[in-house]
């Protein structure tokens, strides 16, 4: 299967190099703190590519996980 995101492998790069790591479920919090109802079902279908991400929720990951929109994409 093809993957549907770029982003999820650098997201839970990124989630576990915070000190303390920042589990999936933490990570839900904090988005839906944001705005948005997701869970952490949802954040692991991102991080193994089975779920597409709009253009506005690679914004609201970047503010979650403090990184930047370009670290997301692995740049």
């Amino acid at each position: 299967m093809t993957s549907l995101n770029v982003i999820g492998p650098k997201i839970k790069e990124i989630r576990l190099e915070k000190k303390p790591p920042i589990t999936q479920e933490q990570l839900a919090t904090k988005l839906q703190v944001l705005g948005w109802d997701i869970d952490r079902f949802g954040i692991s279908k991102i991080e193994r590519g089975v779920r597409q991400v709009t253009d506005k929720e690679v914004l609201l990951l970047a503010e979650a996980l403090n990184a930047s929109v370009s670290q997301l994409m692995g740049k």
